[in-house]
């Protein structure tokens, strides 16, 4: 199986990500609680990582592990399970109040939402 993971790909995927989220790679490497040498190597596919920095990078960038190791993109929908162990399926479409708010803002509101989110995040899901 090692033959077949491109591990240059995976690293091009991290940085687009990464960047998609305007953190440098110093921002990056503090949320997830890695050094921003390793993030580099990584980045150019120098180095494999372990399970355990592909979930924290996973969750930072808010992608798939289907994406980031083979470059196939997540459906538009999730799952998500309620308080009785239910799951059920979540689109975009239900977050629509969300995009109204955002749309209503100006350029320098964004920046300012966009830096909150990209901090709050990893903590939310280690809860």
């Amino acid at each position: 199986m090692k033959e077949n993971i491109d591990c240059k790909a995976i690293g091009q995927r991290i940085r687009e990500q990464r960047e998609l989220l305007q953190l440098s790679r110093e921002e990056f490497a503090e949320i997830i609680g890695l050094s921003d040498y390793y993030i580099g190597q990584l980045e150019r596919g120098e180095r494999q990582m372990s399970l355990n920095a592909l979930v924290k990078i996973t969750n930072c960038l808010h992608t798939s592990l289907d994406y980031l190791i083979f470059g196939l993109k997540a459906p538009q929908a999730y799952y998500t399970r309620d308080d009785h162990h239910h799951y059920k399926i979540n689109t975009l479409n239900n977050y629509k109040e969300i995009i109204t708010l955002l749309n209503s803002c100006s350029p320098d509101e964004l920046k300012l939402i966009n830096k909150l989110l990209k901090t709050l995040l990893p903590y939310l899901k280690n809860n």
